[in-house]
């Protein structure tokens, strides 16, 4: 298993969304498992939580949106990530969380998102799913 203070996550709310108490529910969860976790709070842009991604140096982002707008901002946000060279799932993980259909999530899953949590997701299967995934990534190997 990872240590898991080493991980840092990053839990985004993209979109004009502003229902934020599943995303407050798993950061604090996260931090409580020990998890380095920084929350960006609601209504930002794609640009900004790539920037945020940047500048906190994070092996995880997890976006959270409700709108229904999850097939324009995280296709959005990949792209961002990968104009500014890097690679989801080898430089970082990126999960989705919130009211996305299951056809969506396996599209978002083809264009890049590791995994997608639905409502009633576990918080010890997302917990999970960072321990074995992140060790897998080339920045956290490179840090470790």
């Amino acid at each position: 298993m990872v240590e898991r203070s080493k991980v840092r996550v990053l839990i985004a709310k993209p979109g004009l969304d502003g229902h934020d108490r599943g995303a407050k529910v798993i950061a604090r969860a996260l931090r409580d498992a020990g998890f380095e976790v920084i929350y960006t709070g609601i209504r930002q842009t794609p640009e900004q939580i790539v920037e945020s991604v940047i500048q906190e140096d994070v092996d995880v982002l997890g976006i959270s949106i409700l709108s229904g707008a999850h097939m324009v901002l995280i296709p959005k946000i990949l792209k961002l990530l990968e104009e500014r060279g890097i690679k989801p799932n080898e430089d970082i993980l990126v999960l989705a969380g919130g009211i996305i259909p299951p056809d969506d999530a396996e599209q978002l899953e083809k264009m890049g998102v590791a995994k997608v949590f639905g409502p009633g997701s576990p918080i010890s299967e997302i917990i999970k799913f960072i321990d074995e995934n992140v060790p897998k990534l080339k920045k956290f190997r490179e840090n470790a």
